[in-house]
C-alpha cells in the first residue's frame, strides 16, 4: 500500500464513522422512527440500527436509499464540504393549504423557512405543543398567533418568538395571504414574546 493511501486510511474512517450519528440525528429531527424509516427505504430495521449505532459501514446503495427518503443530497450524509453554487433552491411543500419553502439545507440544528399562509379569517384555534423553540417574523400580512392565554395579531414587520412546549396556534385573519420568515430550533428555551394585543393591532 503506497503511502497516499496508508495517509488516506483514517481520514475516510472518520468520514464514515460520523455517518452514523449523521444519519440518526437526520432521522429524529424528522421525528421518523426505524420502522417508517424501513417502510420507506426497503432496507430492515435492524440495518438501519447498526448503521446508526456505527456498527454497519454505508455502502453507496444503502446512502442513496436514505438520502431519497430524508430528501437530501448524498453528500449530506457523508459531511461533503459544499462545493459548486452555494444558492439554496427551496422546494416547496404544501400542508394544509400553508406552503412551505425550506431556506436551509442542513437536517440539524435552526433550520429557516418562509411560510406562506392563505387567508382564513374563519379558522377556530387548535393548540398544540411540541420539542422546540421558534422565532418568526412577518414579512407581509397580518398573522394570528395564539399562544397558551395570549391571543394576538402579528402586523407586517412585527415579530414573536417562543418555546414551542407551551400549546399554541397560527393563523391569517386575513385579508389577504401572509408570508412570514420563521426560524425554528428542535432545543426548547425560556419564551419571549414581542408583539401587539388583538385589541391594539390595527
Amino acid at each position: 500500500m503506497s503511502d497516499s493511501a496508508n495517509d488516506e486510511a483514517p481520514e475516510l474512517d472518520a468520514v464514515l464513522d460520523a455517518v452514523g450519528p449523521r444519519l440518526r440525528s437526520l432521522r429524529q429531527t424528522r421525528k421518523a422512527t426505524l420502522a417508517q424509516l424501513s417502510a420507506t427505504t426497503g432496507i430492515s430495521v435492524s440495518t438501519l440500527s447498526r448503521l446508526e449505532s456505527g456498527q454497519r459501514r454505508p455502502t453507496l446503495e444503502l446512502l442513496l436509499r436514505l438520502a431519497r427518503a430524508h430528501q437530501v443530497p448524498l453528500d449530506e450524509l457523508v459531511g461533503a464540504p459544499v462545493t459548486g453554487d452555494p444558492r439554496v433552491r427551496p422546494d416547496p411543500v404544501v400542508r394544509n393549504g400553508v406552503t412551505y419553502l425550506p431556506l436551509t439545507r442542513r437536517p440539524g440544528g435552526v433550520r429557516a423557512y418562509k411560510l406562506i399562509y392563505p387567508a382564513k379569517p374563519e379558522a377556530a384555534p387548535e393548540p398544540k405543543a411540541h420539542e422546540g423553540y421558534e422565532w418568526l417574523y412577518v414579512l407581509s400580512g397580518r398573522m394570528r398567533l395564539v399562544l397558551a392565554e395570549h391571543d394576538v395579531v402579528l402586523a407586517t414587520g412585527e415579530v414573536a418568538e417562543f418555546d414551542t412546549h407551551i400549546p399554541h396556534w397560527f393563523g391569517n385573519p386575513g385579508p389577504g395571504t401572509a408570508e412570514v420568515l420563521s426560524l425554528f430550533g428542535p432545543q426548547g428555551e425560556r419564551i419571549h414574546i414581542r408583539a401587539r394585543s388583538r385589541g391594539s393591532a390595527r
